[in-house]
């Protein structure tokens, strides 16, 4: 089975530059917890998700790191620090969305975009097509729907 085969085309997306109250309206008013952010021209730019909203709250998790001879060695998360302080800082979608967005193209396996998601640990996976027009989204409900019918062969008939 192919992307296209579970993928819903019935798009909810974000406009770059939106404000993060829209963004948040968006998600709750369509009860989703993450949108593809598309430019003027309906292109995939990037992705807002709830966990984006969330930085809007809290604190930026700060970095671990290590302290020898009273220099600072950072072991993991200064990157993540920064991208946290970055989110706390914007007011629109354009400086909280995720740029690098995790996509699937529509021939793509359904086994292969699941890895995608566990690999990555994201929830929604874009389908596009030359690398930025959407034609759908497949979400982790959306793989597990498809195995709830492989488990009742009969009524698929």
């Amino acid at each position: 089975m192919l992307a296209r085969d579970i993928m819903n085309k019935d798009v909810v997306t974000i406009q770059e530059g939106s404000s993060i109250e829209e963004a948040a309206l968006i998600l709750t008013e369509n009860n989703i917890s993450g949108a593809p952010v598309v430019n003027k021209k309906g292109l995939l730019v990037g992705m807002v998700t709830e966990e984006d909203l969330l930085h809007k709250e809290t604190n930026p998790r700060a970095p671990a790191f290590l302290n020898i001879l009273g220099a600072f060695i950072y072991i993991n998360g200064l990157e993540r620090y920064r991208e946290d302080f970055k989110k706390l800082a914007a007011t629109s979608t354009s400086g909280i969305m995720t740029r690098n967005v995790i996509t699937a193209g529509g021939d793509m396996a359904v086994e292969e975009v699941a890895a995608l998601m566990i690999d990555h640990s994201i929830k929604r996976v874009p389908v596009v097509e030359n690398g930025a027009t959407i034609l759908g989204i497949i979400s982790r409900a959306d793989i597990v729907k498809t195995l709830a019918k492989k488990a009742r062969p009969a009524e698929n008939k």
